[in-house]
């Protein structure tokens, strides 16, 4: 725990003490109990730690043109080439179309990369979309409503009109479905097909300044956040 930057020896034994440490689930105060690192879950103060130094999640800022895979076929640019200087296998969360720019994550836990990308935990995820057209008043409620798209029906939580022009808009978009280009499929169905694309949310996790092919590892206190919002 001292190494993991919870504080010194003599503070972090005070906090199993005082049953403010849990190993898998269970208040632990025995000093000097031996676990497994690699495998343990260790929250303190209800907040995960890591132990191994071995977890490695990423955020990238993809580029316009970059596949979201970690190989291509056709020798495209993809989001393997962003991460050659680690050492280990990475799973990528969803996928970004090449066309949309912005926040992604790579994880090599392969448990955190499943939860994240499952419906069930309803991640949300922020879009900013140039669109054609002026955007008209009631076209948010209309979208939190619903619109009905060939494999479902899909709803934002939140949408606010960030500018508009005589020939088209700055939206910005927040919803938790993961459906295949969904974000340009609802707005070309209200009828303001999208000439640009970026998500800058995704999680506990925003884009903020980041460059378009910038890489960022998360540290504990941000990897806890992800983790926490799936119950990992």
């Amino acid at each position: 725990m001292a190494a993991a930057g919870v504080g010194s020896r003599r503070a972090c034994e005070e906090l199993i003490a005082r049953g403010k440490v849990r190993v898998n689930g269970k208040r632990v105060t025995q000093l000097g109990l031996r676990i497994d690192p690699t495998s343990a879950i260790i929250h303190v103060r209800g907040q995960r730690i890591f132990l191994d130094d071995k977890h490695l999640t990423v955020v990238l800022h993809k580029p316009v043109g970059v596949v979201s895979t970690m190989s291509d076929p056709e020798g495209r640019p993809c989001l393997a080439d962003y991460v050659t200087e680690y050492e280990t296998r990475l799973f990528h969360v969803g996928r970004l179309d090449t066309d949309t720019s912005g926040l992604i994550v790579m994880t090599n836990d392969g448990e955190l990369a499943n939860r994240l990308a499952h419906p069930r935990w309803e991640v949300p995820k922020t879009y900013v979309a140039t669109v054609s057209g002026e955007v008209p008043r009631g076209l948010g409620q209309k979208l939190k409503s619903g619109i009905q798209l060939e494999d479902g029906l899909v709803s934002v939580d939140n949408f606010v009109v960030k500018a508009v022009n005589q020939d088209r808009s700055v939206v910005e978009l927040t919803l938790h479905s993961g459906k295949n280009r969904v974000v340009r499929r609802m707005l070309d169905e209200v009828g303001h097909p999208v000439q640009s694309l970026v998500r800058t949310r995704f999680g506990t996790l925003f884009l903020g300044h980041m460059r378009p092919g910038t890489v960022r590892r998360l540290e504990n206190e941000q990897l806890a956040q992800l983790m926490r919002m799936v119950e990992l």
